[in-house]
């Protein structure tokens, strides 16, 4: 019987994931454990996350094992931030750690991947754009704003960044301002909810600028606490809205800058920013005008995931 899974893992600062992908690329198993954080605080520590994920990812493998009899021909996980010779974060250690035992045990490869990887290819496996060799990709999360030129190695993807934030992310913006507002972290899907939902925008927030595909959010990061300081969440809605507004907006200019220095108009967004609806949306629009090839994705795979890295797994054995 030939082997036809390959089981993934990945270890971020938000989620535990584990995933199984077939020989066709087919995603066959999904599991995610969102990491807890303690009310009003806006992350966590690398070494709790770590903790985290070594109490987490039993119970998600052996879900996983349970639900079906597997033959894997390979585990895959992420083993750091970007396929970079100088990127670390120990988080990744969790993930790394129970790759190399589960394959060890199985006497099967273990194959590394970066998470910014899994990100691109949780996306553009499932796009119009899969056998695209070169591609522009958007990595919007909590803690990356990246705008980034891939192209596909044959294993993995070579990336270089072009654009992205200066300073901070759009997810920290949109976690640091929901937290003040008493929400849970992270605040980004009620946020979200919250601009899509509401029709009146307020007008208190200056425009981010980008200038040759980047940009500087301290600014409206600074602008949106002050604006929200004394607010209930009821009453911070349309504040709420005029942020997203920004943000949708600046991702428009941001990647039309990137296409036209870069001269590659095909895009794919990664990330879980990217799965705001409200972004979508408008953002969305703003591409159709501008004649530029962006395709968003589905949402769960656009936030933390292990599928990605499995896929990647399954082209290296398979393609």
């Amino acid at each position: 019987m030939k082997s036809e899974y390959v089981l993934g893992i990945d270890t971020s600062n938000y989620k535990t994931s584990v995933a199984v992908t077939d020989r066709d690329g087919n995603i066959i198993c999904d599991r995610r454990i969102l990491l807890k954080v303690r009310q009003g605080e806006k992350g966590l520590r690398q070494s709790d996350a770590l903790f985290q994920h070594i109490k987490n990812l039993p119970q998600l493998i052996e879900e996983t094992m349970s639900t079906h009899r597997y033959d894997f021909a390979a585990v895959a996980y992420s083993s750091r931030p970007r396929p970079m010779e100088d990127s670390y974060m120990p988080v990744f250690l969790a993930g790394e750690g129970y790759g190399k035992a589960i394959a060890a045990a199985l006497r099967i490869p273990a194959l590394d991947f970066s998470h910014q990887e899994g990100h691109i290819e949780a996306i553009k496996a499932f796009s119009s754009l899969k056998d695209r060799k070169e591609l522009l990709a958007c990595h919007f999360s909590g803690g990356t704003c990246e705008v980034l030129r891939v192209t596909d190695n044959g294993r993995g993807y070579d990336i270089d960044i072009v654009g992205g934030s200066k300073d901070i992310s759009f997810g920290q913006v949109i976690d640091r301002a929901g937290v003040s507002l008493g929400m849970a972290f992270p605040a980004g899907e009620e946020m979200d909810r919250i601009a899509t939902d509401t029709e009146k925008t307020a007008d208190v927030l200056t425009p981010v600028r980008s200038h040759h595909g980047w940009v500087n959010l301290s600014g409206i990061d600074t602008q949106m606490r002050r604006a929200t300081s004394d607010m209930y969440i009821a009453d911070a809605q349309p504040v709420i809205k005029e942020l997203f507004v920004r943000i949708a907006d600046a991702v428009a200019a941001m990647v039309r800058q990137c296409a036209e220095k870069t001269g590659i108009s095909d895009v794919i967004m990664a990330g879980g920013v990217t799965a705001s609806r409200f972004m979508r949306e408008r953002a969305g629009r703003s591409f159709d005008d501008m004649g530029i090839n962006v395709q968003f994705g589905d949402g769960a795979l656009s936030q933390d995931n292990a599928a990605g890295v499995a896929l990647l797994g399954g082209r290296v054995l398979w393609r």
